[in-house]
């Protein structure tokens, strides 16, 4: 079948311009069989064969249909709307044909009375969400818009589709049912009350679409013949490592079961092991620095029995018994006192000698003139 080449019912070729609204745009270009699939290629050619079969100059002198005119006005109305993304999307957001078939959805005792649930369930919920999907904002790159698949699906797979679709963001609107305002009608009172009426069935239908999805949603999770099949599947696996960790108490442990014992005996010795490595050197590098302490200790204590003077940095200074011998006891009390300083703040080896020549110097003056 061509496109625009659809048998033209006798309803099609009797319509009234005037009740636009209520006509099928698909079916008036005779693209009934393609609907929101048809392109834009498709849409300028089935125009023109219709174009060229009602133009009411085409048919002016003759004996032709006197409702031509009407027929006529019709089409373009319908070329106007499909040519127009904004309004073509609208129009499919309520298309008549798809309308008829929102309530045909599966109910639950017709899918537990079927001879096949199962099959019953994909064939009769599958075509549900194909319709659906043409409304979603997002359509995901792999794959596009998750279908509801085969009962052979893995787990993930299902997941994927019912979070997909619990999470459903559908741009389908309804601003085509809206009323008009009142032909001739001039008054600003009339075209608000309408616009307002227009805004308040828009949002209740809009929460009956979502609702009635909703709802779609939870029935079809409800009678999903996998859901059972996946838990019947974990439960088996719940089991089975329970009958593993029996087997291996009692010594009876499959091959997996000890390969995963052994490894992890072997991760816990090593790891041991480190931590006992780690403790030695802790040990070692602590018994280190008591001996050095230790030698600095006994080093100082060396020098100060045999007169030297620790000095921080540069070692001891040697300050010859023959000259201590001399000091006056107000010299050995700054001696001290110095010497006291110095190893606190470690000050350098020429500010120390500086200061005890200087001292020494004034102290022994009297003795030597």
């Amino acid at each position: 079948l061509g496109v625009g080449d659809e048998d033209e019912t006798e309803e099609l070729l009797f319509l009234d311009p005037k009740e636009w609204k209520k006509q099928d745009r698909y079916a008036v270009l005779g693209l009934s069989h393609l609907r929101y699939k048809a392109n834009d290629a498709q849409i300028k050619i089935a125009h023109r064969k219709k174009v060229l079969k009602h133009h009411p100059d085409k048919k002016a002198g003759t004996a032709g249909d006197s409702n031509d005119d009407a027929s006529f006005k019709c089409i373009q109305k319908a070329h106007e709307v499909l040519t127009n993304p904004e309004r073509r999307r609208q129009f499919d957001s309520v298309d008549p044909y798809y309308s008829l078939l929102e309530d045909d959805i599966p109910t639950s005792s017709q899918i537990s009375k079927a001879k096949d649930p199962s099959r019953a369930f994909f064939r009769g919920f599958g075509p549900v969400f194909e319709r659906e999907a043409r409304f979603s904002k997002v359509v995901p790159k792999e794959g596009g818009v998750p279908m509801l698949g085969g009962v052979d699906d893995s787990k993930e797979k299902v997941e994927a589709f019912y979070d997909f679709w619990y999470n459903f963001d559908s741009w389908r609107s309804f601003e085509y049912l809206d009323k008009e305002v009142n032909e001739g009608s001039d008054n600003p009172d009339d075209k608000r009350y309408t616009e307002k009426k227009n805004k308040t069935e828009r949002a209740r239908r809009k929460k009956g679409d979502i609702v009635s999805l909703r709802s779609t949603v939870d029935l079809t999770l409800s009678l999903d013949p996998r859901i059972k099949r996946i838990k019947e599947e974990e439960k088996a696996a719940r089991e089975a490592k329970k009958k593993g960790k029996l087997n291996s108490a009692s010594g009876t442990a499959t091959p997996n079961v000890k390969e995963d014992e052994e490894k992890e005996a072997e991760e816990a010795k090593t790891k041991e092991e480190e931590e006992l490595a780690k403790a030695e050197a802790k040990k070692a590098k602590a018994a280190a620095a008591n001996a050095r302490k230790k030698a600095r200790r006994a080093e100082r204590g060396r020098n100060l029995r045999s007169g030297s003077v620790w000095n921080g940095t540069r070692g001891s200074v040697r300050i010859p018994h023959t000259r201590l011998c001399l000091l006056s006891s107000s010299a050995l009390s700054w001696i001290s006192f110095v010497t006291t300083v110095a190893c606190m703040s470690f000050l350098s080896f020429r500010v120390v000698v500086s200061y005890l020549l200087r001292h020494i110097g004034s102290s022994l003056s009297p003795s030597f003139p």
